[in-house]
């Protein structure tokens, strides 16, 4: 059997974050708002002992000033990003560029992207690109033709 391919945190706190969202979106499932899930995650990781923050806020300069400030849904034990969602339609490229637009500004190394609007719980993990240059807004039609070049 192949070995799994290990992130940045080895693995093991992404699946625990993943296993959490998965009892959150069982125990509620689809049709809140994004802050109820925000919230019911939080709880859930804090009772599985997991250190958790919301609502971080992440400043991005340039020639030292602040020219954007971001709000992470949720930071895991200071190196995983969380975003939620709460959609009705997949994830899109759009939701994708702004988990990537996190990693960058935090230089966190992995990030998950949940969408609990779903009937099933959708994720993905997300990682920062090898050449993360600076922050910038990434639209739909860059990530499409970035992924037809990747197939």
């Amino acid at each position: 059997m192949p070995e799994l391919v290990q992130d940045a945190t080895g693995n093991d706190l992404t699946y625990r974050i993943i296993g959490a969202a998965m009892a959150v979106h069982n125990a509620l499932g689809p049709g809140y708002k994004e802050k109820v899930y925000e919230r019911a995650l939080a709880t859930e990781l804090v009772r599985r002992g997991i250190a958790v923050q919301r609502q971080v806020p992440v400043e991005v300069y340039h020639a030292d000033v602040p020219v954007a400030l971001f709000y992470l849904d949720l930071l895991v034990e200071q190196m995983v990003v969380v975003e939620l969602k709460a959609f009705s339609h997949q994830l899109t490229g759009d939701e994708l560029a702004q988990v990537i637009n996190y990693l960058k500004a935090t230089q966190a190394p992995v990030g998950l992207l949940f969408n609990f609007g779903r009937r099933r719980l959708e994720w993905r993990r997300v990682f920062p690109g090898r050449n993360a240059g600076p922050v910038q807004r990434i639209g739909r039609d860059d990530v499409r033709r970035s992924m037809r070049r990747e197939r």
